[in-house]
């Protein structure tokens, strides 16, 4: 139910979010999902990857320091309440969201957002027992 996140910790400067994607790209790492905050100094790119460990190796081949977090695919419905659904669920479990973006796919009738909550196996615990459809990381990587 867990999906692998990638996270790259950048200099605040021009080019460095280009480095990432060349390097990956000349690997043949497709990204699947972003996610960019800034600080005055540095930078956390969020990443989903088709191959995880591939893009772990050549972006440390390159210098750059990357972490390995887990994080959840949730499917919500793609209309006014669908977010707030989850968001009422996890307040209701007094479960914190640490972050969460978007996951870009073709339309449907669905969304897909990927959250970091505080406790990860008590959120996946709560969404399903909401009917909440979590998806696994082998149909994230593969979209």
């Amino acid at each position: 139910m867990k999906v692998e996140q990638i996270s790259i910790f950048l200099e605040n400067k021009s080019g460095r979010l280009a480095d990432v994607a060349g390097v990956l790209a000349a690997a043949g790492v497709n990204i699947r999902a972003l996610s960019l905050a800034d600080t005055t100094d540095f930078g956390i790119l969020r990443l989903i990857v088709d191959d995880t460990a591939k893009a772990k190796e050549v972006l440390k081949e390159h210098g750059f320091t990357v972490g390995r977090t887990e994080v959840i695919a949730v499917e919500v419905l793609d209309k006014p309440g669908g977010l707030a659904h989850i968001l009422n669920t996890m307040r209701d479990a007094s479960i914190n969201v640490e972050y969460m973006y978007a996951f870009v796919q073709k339309s449907g009738g669905n969304a897909i957002i990927i959250f970091r909550f505080d406790e990860l196996e008590k959120a996946i615990e709560v969404l399903q027992k909401a009917g909440v459809r979590i998806l696994p990381g082998e149909e994230i990587y593969s979209i």
